[in-house]
């Protein structure tokens, strides 16, 4: 190699060291900007949400029918705030934190004229979200064009909107008694009745209707079932009665702590029907259960009914009340 040739080479070195300095001088501005911009974010409030599901203490949200807020008590159970000795099944609650902790948004949204039809000037809804750090604050806006996600402001930022599943907001959109932790009824298989006694509507005079009492006779042969001295136990109306007692669920409250005005609404002041089972639990021990029912939904459904001493009212449909509805009446005869 020449010294001419050197001299290029070593030319071209100096050049080519050059350009990398420059771009390692961009590339660390760059990333002191990107570092900045975080801090920012983080100064202002517009981070993600906490990663960690169980970092969250507190959730209140509202999504245009109701407002709804929850928080943690003292042994870390989330309760209702609004009344923290409802029965809460947390399912609901920990969806709601499972997404914000996997905050995964569909598209992140800058444009200024997609921003303004967002609808964030009227908003389907909010939601705010506690941890030990502070508040993060969801605004829901409209629906995207298929209906199947939201545009949402993160912490106020006007500049920025994301484009979420709707399963967030589906889960706000639970009313409270779908949250119910609901009473479960005991088994009762007709091999661990032991009786049952039915009254009817008491009559306009306030004078006690009718009652009747079916009792179970347990043999080797099965269970056989006596009323007014009578053998029963292949009538149709009886078998109709045990089987509907075997499959009696319940799956829907209605108003938890009611008003009295509320109780007479559904027919607790003149109840339709009150029934007494007694049973035997799995550890033969006797128990009995009472039920109250009252007046019809007004779709017609299903009827109000109460368990024992508990004031909340309860749902049960129609098919699992109709025999027993008629025996009230009518007796064994219905």
């Amino acid at each position: 190699m020449t010294w001419q040739e050197r001299r290029i080479v070593t030319f071209l070195s100096a050049v080519l060291a050059v350009l990398f300095a420059i771009v390692l001088v961009l590339l660390g501005a760059r990333y002191k900007e990107n570092r900045a911009e975080k801090e920012a974010a983080q100064e202002d409030g517009s981070a993600a949400p906490a990663a960690d599901p169980g970092a969250y203490t507190a959730l209140s949200y509202e999504n245009g029918s109701f407002t709804l807020s929850f928080a943690l008590d003292e042994n870390g159970d989330w309760v209702w705030a609004d009344d923290p000795s409802f029965p809460l099944d947390d399912t609901t609650i920990l969806g709601i934190t499972g997404q914000l902790a996997s905050w995964k948004p569909q598209q992140t949204v800058t444009d200024a004229e997609v921003l303004a039809d967002a609808g964030f000037d009227q908003p389907n809804g909010s939601l705010t979200a506690t941890t030990a750090k502070g508040d993060t604050t969801l605004l829901f806006g409209r629906t995207t064009t298929d209906g199947s996600s939201y545009y949402v402001r993160l912490n106020g930022d006007e500049t920025t909107a994301y484009i979420l599943p709707g399963t967030l907001y589906q889960l706000m959109s639970r009313p409270i008694y779908d949250m119910m932790e609901l009473p479960e009824l005991p088994v009762l298989s007709e091999d661990r009745l032991l009786s049952v006694t039915i009254q009817g509507p008491d009559e306009e005079d306030g004078t006690v209707s009718s009652v009747t009492v079916l009792t179970a006779y347990q043999s080797e042969s099965g269970t056989s079932w006596r009323g007014d001295g009578a053998n029963i136990t292949d009538a149709p109306v009886v078998r109709a009665l045990l089987e509907d007692f075997a499959a009696l669920t319940i799956t829907k409250c209605v108003d938890y702590h009611p008003s009295d005005d509320a109780a007479a609404i559904c027919g607790f002041d003149h109840p339709a029907a009150k029934v007494s089972i007694r049973y035997t639990t799995e550890t033969d021990t006797e128990q009995t259960l009472q039920l109250t029912i009252g007046s019809r939904l007004p779709d017609e459904t299903g009827r109000y009914v109460r368990l024992g001493s508990d004031s909340t009212i309860y749902f049960l449909p129609t098919e699992l009340l109709d025999p027993l509805m008629a025996v009230s009446v009518n007796g064994l005869e219905g």
